[in-house]
């Protein structure tokens, strides 16, 4: 039977309150007199009678019974007993329904001696109805499905996988058709504990930090002259005028010590690609030393195609705008434009994605001891992950720029095979 509305539900209640047959009130849903049956017997709202003691038995009017209990010098009948319930020590008992809910319309709504009747009662009440079919329905979409060997060879792919510290999007995107079962019910399955990882093994499930209340912004900041005629409306007001330019977000991830290594990350919004470049320091004229690195290495027309525009934070180290922007001899390469102060949401892709380096480098761990080549390591298994935002696809697989994969050839990226990726401290032993 397909499920009925609450707007089906009140015409049956009101049907049954004017005492139409169910073939009438079948008609005016379009439905079946079976499906309203069962509908109205289903989903009914029952009130017990009150009968203490199963004292509503049928043969309690006539019966004699004694020493049911046990206690021989008991001289009450068992039926004038309140100690003891006929319905866990009598055979006999017998409770008879009313004759009522027995033949349509199987409830009480319209019976006249419903105040005053200590029988068991069923009324049918739409909105209740409504809610009772829909819990039943959630309930029974929640049980486990998959079951015994099934379960098995389920558990012996998935959780080796999220093990590595693979995103259950990834897992879900390359074994989709092999588990035979929803990314959702998979969450659910993990939460119910029926696998041998649970919740803690999913990073994304363990609870954030509480956010910080936002500090005062002074004008003095606002108006440093880096930031003049770029600031996040002026970015807005950019990309207005170029739609189609491609936008490159900035940021740097620092060890455990201010003025130890750090990375600087570049992420591609249209692809979610990320480089990560080891710095020795997170100084200004550094970073300006990568920027003069990548456009050596690419030459300027390129360097300007693949980074036309580039969105950062206030960071110290991205204040010398100009050496950023042109190169020694005063060509132009970029445009850089800077988010609000504590605006993070303002460049969220790069925010999320930092959260894959923490996997394996979490706050607190130096970054001295790595070299760019464990970075590219690190940048290959990040690049390879699948994103449902990308059609099940990685980032490296949807990337067709011929600029961007000269860059990538360039720096020895490659995509690392689905069930080889790890997102986990072990990647980089150090």
């Amino acid at each position: 039977m397909n499920r009925l509305t609450l707007a089906e539900r009140i015409v049956i209640e009101c049907g049954i309150y004017q005492k139409l047959k169910l073939s009438q009130i079948a008609k005016k849903i379009g439905k079946t007199p079976g499906s309203v049956s069962r509908e109205i017997r289903l989903n009914r709202t029952v009130a017990l009678g009150e009968h203490p003691c199963g004292k509503d038995c049928c043969f309690a009017g006539e019966c004699k019974i004694k020493s049911l209990c046990g206690i021989k010098e008991c001289s009450k009948r068992c039926v004038a007993c309140r100690e003891y319930d006929c319905r866990d020590l009598c055979s006999r008992y017998n409770n008879t329904p009313c004759s009522i809910l027995l033949k349509p319309p199987y409830v009480c709504n319209t019976c006249v001696r419903r105040r005053k009747c200590k029988a068991d009662r069923a009324y049918y009440i739409a909105q209740q109805a409504d809610a009772m079919a829909k819990r039943r329905y959630s309930d029974s979409r929640s049980k486990i499905q998959t079951r015994g060997k099934e379960l098995e060879k389920l558990d012996k792919l998935v959780s080796p996988l999220i093990l590595k510290g693979q995103p259950l999007t990834h897992i879900w995107s390359e074994h989709g058709e092999e588990l035979g079962i929803s990314q959702r019910t998979l969450y659910r399955y993990i939460d119910q504990g029926v696998l041998s990882v649970g919740n803690i093994d999913l990073r994304r499930k363990v609870a954030y930090k509480p956010r910080r209340k936002k500090k005062e912004i002074s004008e003095g900041f606002l108006n440093q002259e880096f930031r003049k005629n770029r600031g996040y409306d002026d970015y807005l007001k950019y990309m207005e005028k170029n739609p189609d330019m491609p936008v490159i977000q900035m940021d740097t991830v620092k060890g455990c010590r201010e003025q130890g290594k750090r990375l600087l990350t570049l992420h591609f919004c249209n692809t979610n690609m990320m480089l990560m470049f080891l710095m020795r320091d997170g100084k200004a004229d550094t970073v300006v030393e990568q920027f003069d690195m990548l456009t050596g290495l690419l030459g300027l027309e390129e360097f300007h195609k693949i980074f036309p525009v580039i969105l950062t934070d206030n960071g110290s180290e991205f204040k010398h705008t100009r050496e950023l922007e042109t190169t020694d001899d005063g060509k132009k390469r970029t445009k850089v434009f800077y988010c609000d102060p504590q605006a993070s949401w303002q460049k969220p892709q790069i925010e999320k994605n930092h959260e894959f380096i923490r996997y394996v480098l979490p706050k607190g761990k130096t970054l001295n001891l790595y070299t760019q080549e464990d970075i590219t390591v690190l940048m290959n298994n990040i690049n390879s992950i699948r994103q449902e935002s990308l059609c099940n696809k990685s980032p490296y697989e949807v990337t067709a720029d011929k600029s961007i994969l000269r860059l990538m050839e360039l720096m020895r990226l490659h995509l690392i095979p689905a069930d080889e990726i790890r997102l986990t401290s072990d990647l980089l032993k150090r």
